[in-house]
């Protein structure tokens, strides 16, 4: 049997039982007076007995204990944090005793991270325990570090590296206190009896209830759920109009610290701004609460909540209101900061006072966060329409803005570069929204202003006139700023104008602005802006019949099938793509919301549409033409031809391009109708304005096209045609008829004359080529494009030394091929600087060609 339930009470009982007791026990009775020591030693001895009775016995008599005075002694949190910091520092110090430098790493690195909370705790003050430890640690490092340099005895690799770990920690937190531990060294005894008339916490009594609060105190702290702000010290924090400086200055300087609560700062701020009693005041909270909830973001994956987002729109419009009213208050960059927390500034009568501050960054940062958040969300979704419609509120706060912003830079000379970024931020929420939406957002925008609130670069009266409106601010940044917000502007307003059917004012504005040539030179959202400016003058010149121009527009963005990553409208995953993590995260950021799209399908519609009306005619000329220089309008849309005749059996067209395919072999069949029906009845046309008329244009193109094949194809067969057997075959008026082949004549694409008289064309024949003198000629253009090949591998290779010159200098006398070249006629539109392919021979459309 244990010798704790024994009977004996002899000495030597006793004595094995206090070896028993825990080490918690112990401390308390090192904790205790010696008087209360005797007194509870004398009465267990008194009571005798049994150790089981004895141990019982002590918790009834600190139960008794407790019942008779009612109170529980509970440490407060700063308490419980000073006892953490404390048992940190001893074990550093026994460590220091012993050469453990790997502990006093680890337990460093603990020390460094209580401290935040203490300082939080303690009104920003750094705990003078803490200072005393980095202050002796510091010392007995250098210590170390000598001896290791005299003495040849070296420490183990673990010892090594716990020492020069805190030898690099050391020299980044001695930073931050230098002063503090100039002053500890300089007088430690004064320093450290300060720290215990500042710091040390009255030892809690029994027989004492504890008054945290008084009851007047508590009604004055109390919120409206009844809680109390306790800060340090057990005492009620209450925000005071004086006290409002102090409190933010505290805010200020924790901001971007670690384990910063931020939603604590921002309750704190909104109190503060309840209980605010001037403009200055006010202005001052807000200047801090609106950045502090942009914090809550602070992140490259995180996204600002909707709630959140809200109340800082709302916050920066009671900004701009007060800001507005106050004809003494200004808000401005670079403008110096008042330092002084015990008093405000003085504010006179019509002197104004000017506050450091950007109005222009708070627009910038609320319209990134909005951006940010319609990137995260489906845009399939409910959610992403009753985010959208947070766009309203944005915008009357630029619009707002700018008329602040611009009312300062006329009456305090703010920065031009303020107003030029703010009027920036308007335009890209104006440039791609039809002219009914815009006029809805301006006449909302400008009801919730103020009457009195008017602006000198944009009237009210312009609402309702958006070409005017979009014209305006874009000449205003033309004249007043320069580089990439200047080039964002024009190809804000070419895309307005495209987007509106104002085809040749987008494309002479497009070409006098250059930026095609240094568009590589700026910044990557400023290419995205430019490739969609560019689809969208293609789509332009689309629905006004131009095909030539919309095939050339568009060919640079649909010709690479890089469509989604060059508009910023999703990331196109290659396969052997070596992409990495970083660069993924970047794209992402660039990806633009889902209602700034521009609706892919409906643009590689368009673009094999345009190619189809180009290369079918293109091929039949080739075709029947073999000395005809080869060339190539759209390579993808070759390989799709020759993918769709390779295949075996086809079906009813599914997609888009199986009707374009299916609509190309009609065309080149010469049923012109069956073509036009494909095309016709694709469903994509039904997104675009006014579908009726570009399906009535398509058909018209149609029939041109067709016209314009059968006279390639079928030529060589002729001697006269009738023009009023192409009317009709082709169901054109005569006119058009003999207008197409006048521009074929003209062009030097068909060998034929005109015959006014007799309403025929008299074709006229030239020597006819032998199939073998067809070959012969196919031969030599295939040996001489493989000379060129290897002139210019052997080029490369001797890095444009001499003889390649002299080789480049001889290839014109190898048969005169540079001339025979440019003998030749040029196909449609006389572009001859498009790159040459291979001829298109296969399935019916081969059959097609060679009749």
């Amino acid at each position: 049997m244990s010798r704790f339930f024994a009977g004996d009470s002899s000495s030597e009982s006793s004595s094995e039982e206090e070896e028993l007791y825990s080490e918690e026990e112990q401390s308390e009775e090192e904790s205790s007076s010696e008087e209360e020591e005797s007194e509870e030693e004398s009465s267990d001895e008194d009571e005798g007995g049994r150790g089981a009775s004895k141990f019982l016995k002590d918790i009834s008599d600190e139960e008794s204990d407790e019942e008779d005075t009612g109170v529980t002694i509970v440490k407060s949190a700063k308490d419980k944090r000073y006892e953490e910091l404390e048992g940190t520092i001893r074990l550093i110090e026994n460590a220091e005793k012993i050469n453990d430098w790997a502990v006093i790493s680890s337990e460093f690195d603990k020390m460094n991270r209580q401290v935040p909370g203490l300082t939080r705790q303690n009104d920003g003050k750094v705990p003078k325990l803490y200072v005393k430890a980095i202050a002796d640690l510091e010392t007995t490092m250098l210590e170390t570090l000598e001896k290791q340099k005299v003495s040849p005895k070296k420490m183990n690799a673990t010892n090594t590296r716990g020492l020069n770990a805190v030898r690099q920690r050391m020299r980044k937190v001695k930073q931050d206190y230098v002063k503090e531990i100039e002053s500890y060294r300089a007088d430690k005894d004064k320093y450290m009896e300060e720290n215990v008339i500042e710091e040390a916490a009255p030892a809690p009594s029994k027989k004492a209830k504890k008054s945290i609060v008084s009851e007047g105190d508590a009604v004055a702290g109390a919120d409206d759920d009844g809680f109390i702000t306790v800060g340090a010290g057990g005492k009620a924090v209450q925000y005071t109009p004086e006290s409002i400086l102090k409190h933010l200055r505290a805010i200020v300087e924790s901001r971007g610290r670690k384990n910063t609560d931020r939603l604590e700062q921002i309750r704190v701020m909104e109190k503060l701004l309840d209980v605010a009693a001037n403009e200055y005041q006010k202005v001052r909270v807000l200047l801090t609460l609106i950045p502090t909830r942009f914090d809550l973001s602070s992140g490259t994956g995180n996204q600002m909540s909707q709630e959140q987002w809200r109340l800082a729109a709302q916050e920066f419009k009671l900004l701009l209101e007060i800001l507005e009213s106050s004809n003494e208050l200004v808000v401005i960059e670079g403008a110096e900061e008042w330092e002084d927390d015990d008093k405000q500034p003085p504010i006179t009568d019509g002197e104004t006072f000017k506050m450091p501050g950007s109005i222009t960054s708070f627009v910038e940062r609320l319209d990134d966060e909005l951006t940010r958040a319609l990137q995260q969300i489906d845009p399939h979704t409910a959610e992403y329409v009753e985010r959208l419609t947070d766009e309203t509120a944005l915008y009357a706060g630029i619009a707002r803005a700018m008329l602040y912003v611009e009312t300062v830079k006329d009456k305090h000379q703010g920065p031009q570069e303020s107003i030029n970024r703010i009027i920036m931020r308007r335009l890209e929420h104006l440039y791609f929204k039809p002219a009914q939406v815009v006029t809805i957002l301006e006449e909302n925008t400008w009801k919730s202003m103020p009457e009195s609130l008017n602006s000198s670069i944009t009237s009210r009266s312009q609402a309702s006139d958006i070409h005017s409106l979009v014209s305006t601010l874009c000449t205003y940044l033309f004249q007043h700023s320069e580089g990439i917000i200047r080039a964002r502007a024009m190809l804000c307003q070419i895309y307005f104008l495209a987007l509106h059917d104002h085809y040749y004012k987008a494309r002479d504005m497009m070409l006098m602005s250059h930026l095609q040539e240094t568009i590589s030179n700026f910044d990557v959202n400023s290419q995205i802006l430019f490739n969609r400016t560019l689809v969208q003058v293609g789509l332009c010149a689309f629905r006004a019949g131009l095909v030539y121009e919309a095939q050339t527009s568009l060919q640079e963005i649909c010709g690479s099938n890089r469509q989604k990553e060059l508009l910023a409208q999703g990331l196109q995953m290659q396969r052997y793509s070596q992409i990495s993590p970083e660069q993924e995260r970047l794209e992402r950021q660039r990806q633009l919301p889902f209602h700034m799209h521009i609706n892919l399908e409906l643009l590689e519609c368009v673009y094999l549409t345009c190619s189809m009306l180009l290369e079918i005619p293109l091929l039949a000329q080739v075709g029947s033409s073999p000395d005809v220089r080869k060339r190539v309008i759209s390579k993808t849309y070759r390989r799709l031809l020759e993918y769709h005749e390779r295949q075996i059996f086809t079906g009813p067209p599914e997609n888009t391009r199986d009707h374009v395919m299916q609509a190309s072999k009609a065309l080149a069949a010469g049923e012109w109708k069956k073509a036009a029906d494909f095309i016709n009845s694709i469903k994509i046309w039904e997104l675009m304005a006014q579908s009726d008329k570009i399906k009535v244009m398509l058909s018209e193109q149609i029939q041109e096209e067709g016209l314009r094949t059968y006279l390639f194809t079928y030529a060589p067969f002729y001697d006269t045609l009738s023009i009023s057997t192409l009317v009709s075959m082709f169901e054109l008026s005569d006119r058009k008829v003999s207008a197409v082949v006048s521009k074929m004549i003209s062009h030097e694409e068909l060998a034929a004359a005109l015959d006014q008289v007799n309403n025929a064309i008299i074709f006229r024949k030239g020597v006819e080529l032998s199939r073998l003198q067809s070959l012969a000629l196919t031969l030599s253009d295939k040996a001489s494009g493989l000379i060129e090949a290897n002139e210019k591998t052997l080029e490369q290779r001797t890095q444009g030394t001499a003889n390649a010159f002299e080789r480049q200098g001889g290839q014109g006398g190898r048969g005169g091929r540079g001339g025979q070249r440019g003998g030749r006629g040029r196909g449609r539109g006389g572009s001859s600087g498009i790159p040459r392919g291979q001829q298109f021979t296969g399935g019916a459309l081969g059959r097609a060609i060679q009749a």
